[in-house]
């Protein structure tokens, strides 16, 4: 092969190759699972290459921008360093008239397939491999193109913009459906990223145990007294009431209440053994009524309203039974009444 066809024939691998690095770096990058690579970055010994890849993709318009200029650098300016090379050749042969044609036809062939549809596919296909291996890469790119980049910058702000990890709830439950569908996590756990979402709206009120039904105790009759009432319901904290409305002298746990009537201390009453009372609002959200919870061992919260008033208690197994599928939000009657009104 004579040495204008063989310098031909590298020129072409040379556009196809470089189109093809492009091409597949820049679907990698596109793809690659940014929450993926900001936890490879976040790690004590980080994975090679992640840390580069994290801040490049913060400025992913500068990045991008970069990679496309080099890209039709080989696609644009390569065609057509080839055509003008290939036609000298052709014409020094005398088959220019036949031989330029084709070859402007295969190379277009080749560029679509080899330099772009293929490295695409496979760029999709290795995310992440392909995005860490080529940050450095993609790192002196964006030094050796700078000038252009700032360039563009100042014509299309657009580019400039900064790319932020960012989420939304509706986003968590989707990924956790899906994880689920796919079988990466359990079922069970992507029900239970669902109710955790939920706690954010429901309320005290929604959970609390009304006043009517609450556990209650008069602080001034004997534990003895009232050991009927005590044996009769297995609620664990119990609320001592005053002699007047809505005065409430303390909550005790049943635990220490049966403890004195076996150590023949029944003669004394609850508020002996009753414990400071936490209140909370009735409107108050159940996430942060679960974290309120976790700084202590347990107890209730007496829920009251906006005037003070006792309406009702609420322990951390009420919240808990949300994020264990427990609990059902409770049907209206008047509303369920007219539902099954013809």
């Amino acid at each position: 092969m004579s040495p204008d066809l063989l310098l031909l024939l590298l020129l072409v691998l040379v556009v196809l190759l470089g189109s093809a690095v492009c091409s597949g770096i820049e679907a990698a990058l596109l793809t690659v699972n940014p929450i993926r690579v900001h936890e490879l970055a976040a790690r004590e010994r980080p994975v090679a290459g992640a840390r580069r890849l994290a801040k490049l993709r913060q400025r992913l318009g500068r990045t991008l921008s970069a990679l496309v200029i080099a890209n039709n650098g080989f696609n644009i300016f390569g065609s057509l360093m080839l055509g003008g090379y290939s036609a000298w050749v052709f014409k020094q042969r005398n088959i220019g008239g036949v031989a330029l044609p084709l070859f402007s036809v295969g190379l277009t062939i080749l560029v679509i397939l080899l330099g772009e549809i293929l490295p695409k596919a496979l760029g999709s296909r290795l995310a992440l491999p392909v995005a860490l291996a080529s940050a450095p890469l993609l790192h002196w790119l964006g030094i050796l193109f700078a000038p252009l980049v700032l360039l563009l910058e100042r014509l299309l702000p657009a580019i400039n913009t900064e790319s932020e990890l960012t989420t939304n709830e509706d986003e968590i439950r989707l990924l956790a459906r899906l994880g689920s569908q796919k079988g990466q996590i359990e079922a069970d756990e992507a029900a239970m990223i669902g109710k955790v979402f939920q706690l954010n709206d429901l309320t005290a009120r929604d959970l609390m145990t009304p006043r009517v039904a609450a556990p209650t105790l008069s602080g001034n009759i004997s534990i003895e007294a009232q050991r009927a009432l005590l044996m009769g319901n297995n609620d664990p904290w119990w609320v001592v009431l005053g002699d007047q409305v809505d005065r409430i002298l303390g909550v005790a746990s049943r635990e220490r209440l049966l403890t004195a009537l076996l150590e023949n201390r029944g003669l004394l009453t609850p508020v002996e053994f009753s414990e400071p009372v936490e209140y909370v609002p009735e409107m108050i959200r159940a996430d942060r009524l679960l974290t309120g919870f976790r700084r202590d061992s347990g107890g209730v919260r007496v829920v009251v309203d906006e005037f003070g008033g006792f309406v009702g208690v609420i322990g951390a197994e009420s919240v808990l039974a949300v994020l264990a599928g427990w609990w059902r939000k409770p049907v209206d009657p008047v509303k369920a009444g007219d539902s099954s009104t013809p």
